[in-house]
């Protein structure tokens, strides 16, 4: 399987989050932390969003 790393834009548009909620809940650990893709640069395993969104589609009572 394939680990494909998606920046934060993608992020943002996939989860429907801004910026700083998607670091305030990686602060608080209810979302998935980064990775370190070089210098300052931060990006985010596909796979762990598309579990996340998952986790509240459940959460909510609706199907996947």
């Amino acid at each position: 399987m394939s680990k494909r790393i998606i920046r934060r834009p993608q992020v943002e548009s996939l989860t429907g989050l801004s910026r700083s909620t998607i670091y305030r809940r990686m602060d608080d650990g209810t979302f998935p932390k980064s990775i370190s893709i070089g210098g300052r640069l931060q990006g985010w395993l596909e796979s762990d969003i598309q579990g996340w969104i998952t986790e509240q589609i459940e959460a909510a009572g609706l199907e996947a």
